[in-house]
């Protein structure tokens, strides 16, 4: 079996599930320690990356950071799944909306908002995913989720459509449905809604050009090259501030012993969480300052890879 480790950024296809994308590179790679960073429905393309080897270990990190999303919804078309896979369950013709009017109602979108989970979604309530229970007809009460949506701007306006479309780009926290998104501007516009088509452009600070497709993990496990695409384990957390233990206490770092935030540079607040790494600048996992002793305690720590 390979030993690769890093984050592989890929560029999913249409057609494939998030676990259809994991089970396809575990037969590229030939290894099992393969993990995603957050489920995208199958129609949807773009950025997905995945965890290899000990990087497994941050997928709940990467699953936390903001996703920027590419999204068209069509105008008086109103869907059971809230995307256009579904059942038409309103329509309404000759839509008139302005161009000013959708700039308005994005703008009210842009913060804090509450959404309520679609029925076609991978929650679960007691014990079963929703869309298990939509399939068998049975709708239930959701509870509304909080979510931010951090940047919304409109990027195409076709008016002159029998059922008229609009583009936007939405850069937004987890757990936040686009289709839900697309179904609450319609709303807001007093017309039916659907979302008609979307892409993840960016997912963890990984833009989509930085993505290889599969056949390109192919030729580069072919060639040799795959692990030169590879992202570092602790770019995963480059959102945290990053110090420096003395080179006296690296060991007892690794060993996962409580340090004194004296011997850790630049000096770090309490409470904070942080990226930890030994002089030489090799990663050695993420700690944190408690906030009562402000003793250095690890979270995660990650062992120097000695068979490189």
């Amino acid at each position: 079996m390979n030993s690769y480790e890093g984050i592989l950024p890929i560029h999913k296809p249409a057609g494939f599930t998030s676990h259809d994308v994991v089970a396809k590179c575990r037969g590229i790679l030939k290894m099992k320690r393969i993990g995603h960073t957050g489920t995208l429905d199958p129609a949807v393309t773009g950025v997905l990356p995945l965890c290899l080897g000990r990087a497994t270990r941050m997928v709940e990190y990467l699953q936390d950071l903001p996703k920027e999303y590419q999204a068209t919804l069509v105008l008086g078309i109103a869907t059971d799944t809230e995307d256009l896979s579904g059942t038409i369950i309103e329509e309404m013709e000759n839509v008139v909306v302005s161009e000013e009017a959708v700039r308005e109602i994005l703008e009210r979108f842009v913060g804090t908002i509450s959404q309520i989970p679609p029925m076609y979604s991978a929650l679960k309530q007691d014990g079963k995913r929703l869309y298990e229970l939509a399939r068998e007809g049975k709708t239930v009460e959701r509870k509304p989720r909080e979510v931010t949506i951090y940047e919304l701007e409109l990027t195409g306006f076709h008016p002159e459509d029998p059922h008229p479309r609009v583009s936007f780009r939405a850069l937004c926290s987890k757990g936040t449905y686009i289709r839900t998104l697309c179904v609450d501007i319609g709303r807001a516009l007093g017309v039916p809604a659907a979302m008609t088509q979307l892409k993840r452009t960016m997912s963890a600070g990984i833009a989509e050009e930085n993505c290889l497709t599969l056949d390109e993990v192919s030729r580069r496990v072919a060639d040799g090259s795959l692990q030169d695409c590879l992202l570092p384990v602790d770019k995963a957390v480059e959102h945290l501030p990053a110090h420096t233990v003395a080179e006296e206490k690296v060991k007892a770092a690794l060993q996962g012993q409580r340090l004194s935030s004296k011997v850790i540079f630049p000096p770090a607040s309490p409470g904070q969480t942080i990226r930890l790494y030994d002089p030489q600048q090799h990663f050695l996992g993420i700690f944190q300052v408690e906030e009562a002793t402000l003793a250095v305690k690890a979270v995660k720590v990650f062992l120097p890879d000695t068979t490189k």
